[in-house]
């Protein structure tokens, strides 16, 4: 692959270079070049955020449309600007940094099982132990014609193959308000997983706040009880025996041991709890709630039956208030035991609701911990600086 990576500061050029031999592997040969056709590398590719194509300026506007859920009005406001000068055709002269690849790759294999001429856009995200590559599958007219997932090590293969069966599995099930993507091809390329799925309607109007804010926790109130909601003791439960190998599944690390004395501390307290099913990431980047009442969702890799019911909203409070309200994780943590009463209110959990939170920052530290975010640069996987400290300090109040 003949491929020169300019320096940056997060690594992302880093990874462009990565992600064009995965998704373009020999024999064909990726290369980055000024000006010409290709895919145009925005802003840089020094600062690599989004691969769009050329040869169609509708295309090339929805690529930048649908890269991602932008959150506030500036972001919104930017990105439909982008999107109206690739439309008009002075994207590519805005920026002139090319991916250039002489030979196929996915984009032709997607082509041939779609049954029609592909173009693909991928966003460039920061490090992460579970990045993966995610195209958009765009038709030259601009249609979205779906996703492209690739798993390509134990993790990222995983939570593809994962997902697959969680929207399969969740297509048989009543889930009220909640729409999610249909599965279009699911196979091994390359040795990687692959799962292609369907478009949803993320352009439609979409609800006034107030509205979004009810029907979002009315969807989670239905994914938690989609396989049946039962009530019972914590410590007896089949989630307190998965939740504790999880954390034993660490080793001797010393988070571990502070996590395996939280779960003591509860199991002593031993709350009868709900328990239900969970999205397992539902954030402000894979959730929209249209004004017909609809509420799509994506990003199901995670999805788990048999846990506390609630915790898709814990986990919604908890990434709101770092992500978008700019709140430091071990304040967020403490704030999300403190209003646990409210955030569980619709899901029953009674006098367990503060140890149902600490239970949630429990399971994201195992998952954390168990994917190496730390090791990946993902900051939120120092979770000996936020969630223990939080949990640790909610029990001792408890018992005291």
């Amino acid at each position: 692959m003949v491929f020169r990576v300019p320096p940056d500061g997060d690594g992302r050029s880093a990874y462009l270079g990565e992600l064009a031999g995965l998704i373009w592997p020999e024999p064909a040969e990726p290369a980055l070049r000024r000006g010409g056709p290709g895919w145009v590398v925005v802003p840089s590719a020094a600062r690599p955020r989004l691969l769009v194509p050329t040869g169609s300026g509708r295309a090339a506007a929805s690529a930048v449309r649908h890269s991602t859920e932008a959150v506030g009005r500036k972001a919104k406001l930017v990105r439909q600007g982008l999107a109206t000068a690739f439309r008009l055709g002075l994207g590519p002269r805005l920026f002139p940094d090319r991916l250039v690849v002489d030979g196929a790759g996915l984009d032709a294999y997607l082509a041939e099982v779609l049954g029609e001429p592909v173009l693909v856009s991928m966003h460039i995200g920061p490090a992460r132990a579970n990045r993966k590559p995610v195209l958009q599958l765009l038709a030259p007219d601009g249609r979205a014609l779906g996703y492209a997932k690739l798993g390509v090590d134990p993790l990222t293969r995983a939570l593809v193959d994962a997902e697959a069966a969680a929207l399969r599995r969740l297509a048989e099930v009543p889930l009220g308000p909640v729409v999610l993507a249909g599965v279009r091809h699911h196979a091994n390329w390359h040795g990687h997983a692959l799962l292609v799925q369907e478009a949803l309607p993320v352009r439609l109007p979409r609800a006034t706040p107030a509205a979004a804010e009810a029907a979002e926790r009315a969807a989670m109130v239905a994914v938690a009880g989609c396989l049946g909601v039962r009530r019972g003791s914590w410590a007896g439960s089949g989630h307190a025996a998965r939740l504790g190998e999880a954390v034993d599944a660490l080793g001797p690390r010393p988070e571990a041991g502070r996590l395996r004395a939280v779960l003591k501390s509860v199991a002593e307290a031993d709350p009868v709890v709900s328990f239900g099913a969970w999205h397992g990431d539902w954030n402000g980047g894979n959730s929209a709630v249209l004004a017909d009442g609809r509420v799509l969702v994506w990003d199901w890799e995670r999805f788990e039956a048999d846990v506390p019911a609630g915790y898709d909203a814990l986990h919604r409070v908890v990434q709101s208030a770092m992500s978008h309200d700019g709140a430091e994780p071990l304040a967020a943590a403490r704030a999300l035991i403190g209003g646990a009463d409210r955030t569980l209110a619709a899901f029953d959990q009674g006098g367990a609701a503060d140890l149902v939170a600490v239970l949630y920052l429990v399971e994201l530290a195992a998952r954390y911990l168990r994917d190496r975010q730390a090791e990946a640069g993902a900051r939120l996987g120092h979770v000996d600086t936020w969630v223990l400290p939080a949990v640790e300090e909610h029990l001792a109040r408890r018992a005291g």
